[in-house]
């Protein structure tokens, strides 16, 4: 069973801009990415921090495959 890797909030924005996010805004701790596909706004918050837990970073995973494919989540996301 693959293991969620241990990603900083910096690591996810990166992989999320690589799928056509772009940082809205910043509240405290917490980082708004958005992007506009097929006239619909898709938001996802993302913490800031050095290191996230692996709940957080496997809730992160689970929103965004609302909107990206999760085969295409899942190299960045866990371990093989």
């Amino acid at each position: 069973m693959p293991k969620p890797k241990r990603l900083s909030g910096p690591d996810i924005i990166r992989i999320f801009e690589t799928f056509g996010f772009t940082i809205e805004n910043q509240r405290g701790s917490h980082i708004k990415l958005s992007r506009l596909e097929s006239d619909e706004k898709q938001v996802l918050l993302i913490s800031n921090h050095k290191e996230l837990k692996t709940g957080a970073v496997v809730g992160i995973f689970k929103q965004a495959t609302r909107y990206v494919a999760e085969s295409e989540l899942r190299g960045h996301f866990y371990t093989e």
